[in-house]
């Protein structure tokens, strides 16, 4: 394999790349796809919470530091698929207003050098090949679209419909989340004899052992290797560096190490980075050279700079019921994304999360929790949990920024925007009260990652961004590297805002347009 070229080589298989994959493959042109991990190795585990969130089994085993010296574990995934295989899969375009700058009380989300309209036709295409359910014309806040979802929207549980009827009765709009799922429902909602999915309470922050959840493994990558032997998989290789002519304009070698501890050298004509936004700012700066001695496409001083990780908060509220729900990650509420009766600015998203069971509510340690409630066993508790994620926008810092000092991970983060997120988590309490539902919200942590700040890593984002300006931006409106002629990038690196709505998506959006600029430089 040392002495192989590829016409792309394509490193990290998660949304980004995998999707890249799968569609550069239809080219006929040789095309190498690099994973750090593996394929996970299916077993009853994958739906244990124990083991997925209180022992984080799957997270990578790494140790990276903070501005003030502290350490943590990133909540990172190195296998086929990336962090796909374990988020929630709801899927959202961002709204349309998000492409424009958009202002907040600590400062403005800078707008995209594209806009919507750009988008739109892939996000049809990314919804479609990600087999997304959902229903438009719910949600006041959707964009523009040009053709209707091709899947029907996952139905709500007993519960959950009940909660629907009851926002709707007070004034509010809840909508059917977009999920990408393969899922085939009977008229009663429950999941058909065929269907991978089977509707169970471990689907939002689990791998998926039945291969229900349409992740990047499922959907893009093993697809491309069962249709096209032009396309080639290399698992368990890490990507040290990334090499240059003398005059650092072209990636001429990727520098690799295989799991036995081999190294090896590979080429190609084109290179895509898509490792994630941490991971592929880390490599380009490792990647530094004469040539580039600030780091690969860096003279700009902006790669790794600029990180958005969302403000996120998964919460866990008490019904006044039980709630015997499974599947809970069906409904979603935008009133407050742009503004609301008493805030000029936005305050964000709210959307339903995987349901807690007795295991997680005892993993979190929750002492408020334990004093509010001191009689309820942990399984009581979680037999009555209604469970919901937040979503509000943070704002891209220079300050904010991942990089190495003295051979270690230092990932600095300041806060913004938390009063906008502090007033959402506000608005779903009183909502709470309306709707039968104890007003008492109670963070749950381990579904962002232990020893993880708010917002951990799960929407990372923004650390070589796009833009028209080379002395602002990492990449050019085709997400190519200002400073090299076959360096591209497609995870969520290239967002210069985020908005408050998941990110995969873009990821897989983008990928797929930026795969039509290099099948054309391809095919020329």
């Amino acid at each position: 394999m040392a002495s192989d070229h590829y016409d792309v080589i394509i490193i990290g298989s998660g949304p980004g790349g995998g999707t890249m994959a799968w569609s550069l493959a239809r080219t006929g042109k040789r095309i190498l796809l690099i994973e750090r991990g593996d394929y996970l190795r299916r077993g009853r585990d994958m739906w244990d919470s124990k083991t997925v969130f209180v022992d984080a089994k799957y997270q990578a085993r790494e140790t990276w530091y903070s501005s003030d010296g502290a350490s943590f574990h990133p909540g990172l995934h190195y296998n086929v698929g990336g962090n796909s295989k374990f988020y929630g899969a709801v899927m959202f375009r961002l709204r349309e207003r998000d492409f424009g700058e958009i202002r907040h009380p600590d400062g403005v989300a800078p707008a995209w050098p594209v806009g919507y309209d750009t988008f739109e036709p892939y996000y049809q295409a990314a919804e479609e090949l990600f087999a997304v359910h959902g229903l438009r014309g719910e949600d006041p806040t959707e964009p523009p679209s040009t053709r209707p979802y091709t899947k029907p929207p996952v139905s709500h549980e007993p519960r959950i419909q009940e909660l629907f009827d009851n926002l709707k009765r007070i004034g509010h709009h809840p909508f059917h989340l977009p999920v990408g799922v393969l899922l085939d429902e009977d008229r009663h909602g429950e999941a058909l004899p065929h269907s991978p999915c089977v509707r169970c309470d471990a689907f939002d922050g689990y791998p998926c052992p039945t291969n229900g959840k349409a992740d990047s493994q499922i959907m893009v990558v093993d697809p491309a290797l069962r249709t096209h032997d032009n396309l080639t998989l290399l698992t368990r290789t890490y990507v040290e560096k990334l090499t240059t002519d003398a005059s650092g304009h072209s990636v001429t070698g990727v520098l690799a190490v295989t799991q036995g501890g081999g190294r090896i050298t590979l080429t190609s004509d084109i290179v895509v980075v898509a490792c994630g936004a941490l991971s592929s700012a880390l490599l380009l700066l490792r990647s530094a050279s004469d040539a580039h001695p600030r780091g690969l496409a860096n003279a700009s001083d902006q790669v790794g700079r600029n990180y958005m990780r969302h403000n996120n908060s998964t919460v866990l509220a008490v019904s006044k019921t039980p709630n015997p729900t499974r599947f809970q990650k069906t409904l979603g509420l935008n009133d407050f994304y742009f503004r609301s009766e008493d805030w000029e600015y936005p305050l964000g998203h709210i959307q339903m999360v995987g349901k807690s069971d007795g295991v997680q509510v005892h993993g979190e340690g929750l002492p408020k929790f334990l004093q509010w409630l001191p009689e309820m066993p942990f399984d009581y508790m979680a037999k009555h949990s209604i469970d919901f994620w937040l979503t509000s926008e943070d704002i891209p810092l220079p300050e904010n920024r991942v990089h190495y000092q003295d051979g270690r991970v230092y990932l600095d983060v300041r806060e913004t925007n938390m009063e906008g997120h502090h007033r959402l988590k506000h608005k779903l309490e009183q909502i709470c009260n309306q709707v039968d539902i104890h007003p008492h919200l109670f963070d749950r942590s381990l579904y962002l990652g232990k020893d993880t700040p708010i917002g951990g890593t799960a929407h990372q984002a923004g650390t070589l961004r796009f833009g028209t300006d080379p002395a602002t931006s990492v990449l050019d409106t085709d997400c190519k590297a200002h400073e090299l002629d076959n360096l591209y990038v497609t995870d969520a690196s290239f967002f210069p805002s985020i908005g408050a709505v998941n990110p995969t998506l873009t990821i897989v959006a983008n990928a797929l347009r930026v795969a039509d600029v290099i099948a054309a430089r391809l095919a020329a």
